[in-house]
């Protein structure tokens, strides 16, 4: 099984930036990749980014001039860089975890942007 472990949520200023971490742990060699989803209140979950483990990245069209995401192969650990934020941008951030066809959530976090 794999844990997820997120932090870096909290309240911030429109124009601030976040950096939100996950890390991984337990059968981590069966992963492949990792991203975030984030679901505001009375929408969807919807994708933002996620990066594979051999490197290559996808961000959301919605946010990739803003955000990025990154990853430290010795620590199990994804990272979501988020600048300038906005209001809209308000959701609990969600990490997940494909490991074969399984896909393994986080409790996710709170970004709120105040602006």
């Amino acid at each position: 099984q794999i844990q997820l472990v997120e932090s870096g949520g909290g309240t911030v200023q429109a124009g601030d930036s976040l950096r939100l971490s996950c890390t991984a742990s337990g059968r981590t060699f069966t992963l492949h990749a990792m991203g975030w989803f984030r679901q505001a209140p009375g929408k969807e979950r919807d994708f933002v980014a996620r990066i594979w483990w051999g490197g290559t990245s996808t961000v959301a069209d919605s946010v990739k001039d803003r955000f990025s995401i990154s990853r430290d192969n010795a620590k199990n650990t994804v990272c979501l860089q988020m600048n300038s934020l906005r209001s809209e941008d308000t959701a609990v951030y969600y990490c997940a975890a494909a490991s074969g066809v399984t896909t393994r959530w986080g409790q996710g976090t709170q970004v709120t942007v105040s602006s």
